[in-house]
């Protein structure tokens, strides 16, 4: 198939125009965007199995530090960066970094008693619109210097 059966533009015709030309770039968004949960200073309710899933989903989410205190009462704090859901809780283990060590620290979900997100969320505030706003209160305060620069992580 040849020709305007198979999708061919005639660039030639009067009624052609580029692509570019029309592209609406808010028409071209098709995923909707997601809100971030604050969880900064979060200490979820760690009742029943289905909670601890959850809180510890939102964790593994999370770009910031959390503490995890166990059934013994020991805690560590840290970047929860892996998870491994089992059947059963004790077949389920979170994986982090702790804070002053460069070892990785596996805890069963059976033995987490407390869970609070105890680090700031490096990600917050590091949206696309969030840079577009600073941007644009910039160039209506008359700045010539326009670029935008990382905000330090400490």
């Amino acid at each position: 198939m040849t020709g305007k059966e198979a999708g061919h533009i005639d660039h030639a015709s009067p009624e052609a125009t580029p692509p570019h030309a029309t592209a609406n770039p808010d028409a071209l968004e098709v995923a909707p965007g997601t809100a971030r949960e604050q969880l900064e200073g979060w200490i979820p309710q760690l009742a029943s199995e289905e909670e601890i899933r959850v809180a510890l989903e939102k964790a593994f989410d999370y770009r910031g530090d959390v503490t995890i205190t166990r059934r013994d009462g020991s805690k560590v704090e840290g970047y929860l960066f892996d998870r491994r859901t089992g059947p059963t809780l004790k077949d389920s283990v979170v994986r982090l970094y702790p804070k002053n060590s460069n070892e990785k620290v596996s805890i069963s979900y059976a033995d987490i008693a407390a869970l609070a997100f105890t680090g700031r969320d490096t990600a917050a505030g590091k949206s696309w619109e969030a840079w577009m706003r600073k941007y644009a209160e910039k160039k209506a305060a008359g700045e010539k210097d326009l670029s935008l620069h990382p905000e330090p992580l400490d």
